[in-house]
């Protein structure tokens, strides 16, 4: 339990210190320290960070430091993208999941390492181009229950030319619109019950954790804390990627090696009926 506690802190903390990337050590502390399975973990961490980001949001749509139009162009395909990415997770065995989100995390350590830019010089992109890219962040979300700041940040900034501040308070709103979407299609496919305690007490300690690195971020470089915190991410997905990558593998040979034994079935059930025609 004081693992769990201390994962949750740790969540909450990277949110308020950096703005992104806490959502991303959620599934992990679900995983290895309270013991979930891949599939659960995925579920409870779309709720964990769906309410997390929409406290986080709060704030700034007190101060109206929310673009409504970054919403509707990024966040509603967002939306479509989370369904599609629910529906293909249903049909992925856990340890894919789990290897999918292991590259993940390697991106987003590639992502924080280099600095954000505060502001872009350049004009916005296409609508169509914003679309996308949130129809992208949406299958992630939906596929490995990931909140995607680490994507969603640098889109706001690149695509649309958004100020950090601005882009922060977007961010944790169309967040919250994907996890909430996500995980109420998670919960209609889902067999397993949901542990709410678990879910209550991570939320919760996120919630003080990323008030506490809100206040703390103004004492710290924001480079090194995002490049510690990327360092950290590559070592994490890195053990990952080496634990689940054997057990994908060996689904992948189960379902190859299914298939090949339906279709010879079928082959043979063919010559049967052929040779009792005859």
């Amino acid at each position: 339990m004081t693992f769990t506690i201390l994962g949750a802190l740790l969540i909450g903390l990277s949110l308020g210190l950096l703005g992104s990337g806490g959502s991303i050590l959620t599934v992990p502390v679900l995983v290895y320290l309270v013991g979930e399975s891949g599939k659960l973990a995925i579920v409870e961490s779309l709720a964990i960070v769906g309410v997390i980001a929409l406290v986080g949001a709060a704030p700034y749509l007190k101060r109206r430091c929310i673009d409504g139009r970054a919403v509707l162009l990024f966040g509603l395909p967002g939306l479509l993208g989370t369904s599609l990415g629910t529906l293909l997770s249903h049909g992925m065995p856990a340890a894919l999941q789990l290897l999918i989100f292991a590259v993940v995390m390697l991106i987003a350590a590639v992502r924080m390492f280099n600095p954000m830019p505060e502001q872009l010089s350049a004009q916005p992109r296409a609508g169509w181009q914003v679309a996308l890219a949130g129809l992208g962040v949406g299958v992630l979300t939906g596929v490995v229950g990931v909140g995607g700041g680490f994507l969603i940040l640098p889109a706001l900034v690149l695509l649309l030319g958004l100020s950090m501040a601005r882009s922060v308070g977007t961010s944790l709103v169309i967040i919250a619109m994907n996890s909430a979407l996500g995980f109420g299609l998670h919960v209609i496919g889902q067999s397993t019950s949901l542990h709410g305690s678990v879910i209550g007490l991570i939320a919760g300690i996120g919630i003080l954790g990323s008030l506490v690195g809100s206040q703390l971020s103004s004492l710290c470089s924001p480079l090194v804390l995002r490049r510690s915190f990327a360092g950290f991410l590559v070592l994490l997905g890195g053990y990952i990627l080496v634990t689940s990558l054997p057990h994908a593998l060996q689904g992948m040979a189960r379902s190859t090696a299914s298939a090949q034994t339906t279709g010879a079935a079928t082959v043979l059930l063919r010559m049967s009926t052929t040779v009792n025609h005859l």
